[in-house]
């Protein structure tokens, strides 16, 4: 694993490198003061959420090329002279597979199945991800028109190859050449392709493949950057200042035949998989231009789910089905790249948008489907290999419509499912109505580096990446910041609610509870809406219950919603329960829970569990602090949780805040009714436990600390509300070193 601390040096091989001096500029900046915690003390939550943006070596310029990338997926731009096209990440799944009316395999849809089907040959360098393209650009230079793709993955340059189509009338399609099987309108193709130990391109006319005259175009290669360019001479061809029909099919090269690479139906070490029965499939695994990816979404009526490709590649798929990308283009406008204009209207700034995170973390290129994470039998999350390991990783986020906010916006965690992806709430009410609240949030769906890894190592930095990236990007309050889920994205809530605390004014998972009922103790300060299903296929009803309970018992805020069997035909056949507030998507009320609420960074009562367990230091996940409180290790690994990781946890109530622990109400019983959704009126049955106001209590320069198998804790005495002179009741089962910050004091005692 490296920390990706820079732009590493370039790799070197036999194809040409390209070289020169690295250009930053455009990159989102540090969070300002104001959009992450920045008072005294420690800082709530991971170190990972408070580390410089990382510098991903595919997003960087040299040489002619300047503008900063769009990062936005999906989107097109004018920037200082060029043209760029922003691709998403890991939508290389080619056609879809032509169906076969004798194959008994059941086809349902799933919250991750992509539109294409394609699969990579097993051999090495594909990587699962080796046509996959992340952005286009096109710039005139005096004498050349230089084109340049990045690629997410790109070890070795002999087994891809892409082609442009350019110019051409709509309506009129000629085939791209080298056996791609995919037709667009087209005047000139140029195909770049591997030949011996380097690359070249082709220019053909389009119709009679004949090659234009004139010198041969020229191909550098930066595996740094996995960046290819390709410049055009002028006396090839010179758009001038016309506008010009563009599109471009990323795909696979066989070096034997020198012709792309066509899938079969199965992948073998040297052949693409996933086209079933197709005689002649489509060679492109991933196509450009694709600005109108509809979103995926359920129909009111009926709940069913009318574009399922969550992974923005239904346009791609269909077009690559029909052999035919004459859909998928730009029209580049030489005139603006002449003039250097800036045009960012192509780039939504509101609404529900795809991103790409540059991450610290690059275990490999590409993506890795051997493992699976987080399910009955397999590898356990927190060290389990991630899906998606590449330095760019992709997010969902929504941006509330109107002016941001004065204070700035909230930020809201919308935790995605297990078998589950990025884009599983985008244009949901889910999504949109936790956004659209009285003090706006922004919403964000981090990939978590998979479908499985549970919030865990990898995939919990994945979130707080994802979150540093919004706020170097938005100014936010963190004061108003929050965190939901569904199914594993719920219990994902609990996971890292329990670990990081401070971090959130709310949270409310959905279908979800916690795997380690002893850390619930840490939420103290944090309240929680439970919604559940009583005929919970997944999440059974002992689960939410007791984690229900165990809230109860420990005197905090909670309420536990628990809805009726589905009695709808719209329910999933498959998991009709588990999955019917999803299909029902109707979230308002839990919406309104979040409401205005706000975090209280300097509570009087502090108490909090470690899990070393889920802890990973080489990912900037650590929990050992909250609040006023830090500095905690354990005493000893031997004494464990109920499942088995060490844990110790230590309880410090403050005296100096002058008031006593609010009195639960116990848990009360309610019903209600959930209306506004898809499935009509749910019935559910409750569980709510409240604070009464807070009484006053004589002020006194006291702390009184309750420690189980803690070594080590510091206490922030300003924010604890004393002072230096502080007097420590201490109870504990064995040594414990408290240290006072700035007071110069440590007292040992046990």
């Amino acid at each position: 694993m490296r920390l990706l601390a820079g732009v590493s040096g370039a790799a070197r091989g036999t194809f040409a490198i390209a070289v020169a001096s690295t250009a930053l500029a455009g990159f989102a900046g540090p969070a300002t003061a104001s959009s992450l915690y920045s008072g005294p003390g420690s800082r709530p939550g991971p170190s990972i959420l408070y580390e410089t943006p990382a510098v991903a070596p595919q997003l960087t310029n040299t040489g002619i090329w300047h503008a900063p990338p769009i990062l936005v997926s999906g989107t097109t731009a004018y920037r200082n002279g060029e043209f760029l096209y922003q691709d998403y990440l890991y939508d290389d799944h080619g056609a879809p597979e032509v169906p076969d009316p004798t194959d008994p395999r059941a086809s349902g849809d799933t919250f991750s199945k992509p539109n294409g089907t394609y699969t990579y040959p097993t051999g090495p360098g594909y990587n699962n991800d080796a046509a996959d393209l992340v952005e286009f650009r096109v710039k005139p230079t005096a004498t050349t028109t230089a084109f340049r793709i990045t690629l997410n993955t790109l070890e070795d340059p002999s087994l891809i190859a892409f082609s442009i189509a350019l110019g051409g009338q709509p309506g009129q399609t000629y085939p791209f050449p080298d056996g791609a099987n995919v037709v667009a309108p087209a005047s000139l193709f140029l195909t770049v392709h591997p030949s011996g130990s380097r690359l070249v391109a082709d220019l053909v006319h389009a119709g009679t493949d004949a090659p234009v005259t004139g010198p041969a175009p020229t191909v550098q290669v930066d595996l740094q950057r996995r960046q290819i360019e390709v410049d055009v001479p002028h006396q090839d061809w010179n758009p001038g200042q016309s506008t010009v029909r563009m599109a471009l099919g990323v795909g696979l090269w066989n070096s034997g035949t020198g012709r792309y690479l066509l899938p079969g139906p199965a992948a073998t070490a040297t052949q693409p998989g996933g086209a079933g029965t197709a005689v002649n499939p489509a060679a492109f695994f991933n196509v450009a231009f694709r600005t109108a990816e509809p979103l995926p979404s359920v129909t009111a009526e009926t709940g069913a789910i009318t574009n399922a490709a969550w992974w923005r590649d239904a346009a791609q798929g269909t077009a690559l089905a029909n052999g035919d990308i004459s859909p998928l283009y730009a029209n580049v406008n030489f005139a603006k790249l002449a003039a250097g204009v800036t045009d960012n209207s192509g780039v939504p700034t509101t609404g529900p948008m795809d991103r790409i995170l540059p991450s610290h973390f690059e275990p490999a290129q590409g993506a890795n489907f051997s493992s699976e994470c987080g399910l009955e039998g397999a590898e356990e999350p927190s060290t389990c290999v991630p899906e998606y390991q590449g330095n760019l990783q992709p997010f969902a986020v929504y941006i509330p419509p109107g002016k941001q906010p004065a204070g700035g916006y909230g930020m809201t965690l919308l935790l995605h499912s297990l078998s589950a992806n990025y884009n599983q709430y985008i244009g949901s009410r889910n999504q949109s109505e936790f956004a659209n609240r009285a003090n706006p949030s922004i919403v964000i769906t981090p990939e978590a580096r998979g479908p499985d890894q549970e919030y865990e190592g990898l995939g919990a930095a994945d979130v707080f990446e994802a979150w540093a990236e919004i706020a170097s990007l938005y100014t936010l309050n963190p004061a108003y910041s929050d965190i939901t889920g569904y199914s594993m994205g719920g219990i994902g809530t609990f996971k890292l609610g329990s670990q990081f605390p401070d971090l959130f004014a709310r949270a409310q998972p959905t279908v979800g509870f916690e795997t380690n009922n002893d850390v619930l103790a840490s939420m103290r300060n944090l309240p929680v809406l439970m919604w559940n299903a009583s005929a919970d296929e997944l999440v059974n009803a002992s689960d939410y219950t007791q984690t229900a309970e165990k809230l109860s018992s420990l005197g905090y805020r909670y309420e536990l919603d628990v809805y009726q069997p589905c009695a709808s035909s719209l329910c999933s056949p498959v998991l009709p329960n588990h999955l019917m507030l999803a299909i029902n998507d109707q979230f308002a009320p839990a919406a309104a829970f979040l409401g205005s609420a706000t975090v209280d960074p300097n509570p009087a009562h502090v108490t909090y569990v470690v899990d070393t367990a889920r802890d990973r230091p080489n990912y900037g996940i650590v929990g050992d602090h909250a609040y006023w409180v830090s500095g905690l290790t354990i005493r000893s690994a031997s004494h464990t949780s109920t499942n088995g990781d060490p844990e110790g946890q230590i309880d410090v109530f403050s005296r100096g805040s002058s008031t006593a622990d609010p009195v639960a109400s116990g848990s009360q019983p309610g019903t209600g009714t959930l209306t506004g959704g898809n499935m009509g009126p749910l019935a559910y049955a409750s569980l709510r436990q409240t604070w009464g106001p807070s009484l006053p209590a004589p002020p006194s320069d006291t702390l009184d600390i309750t420690a189980t198998n803690i070594a080590t804790a510091s206490i922030d005495v300003s924010r604890a509300h004393v002072d230096c002179n502080v007097h420590l009741n201490i109870t504990t089962d064995g040594p414990l070193t408290v240290t006072l910050p700035g007071c110069d004091r440590t007292v040992q005692t046990g």
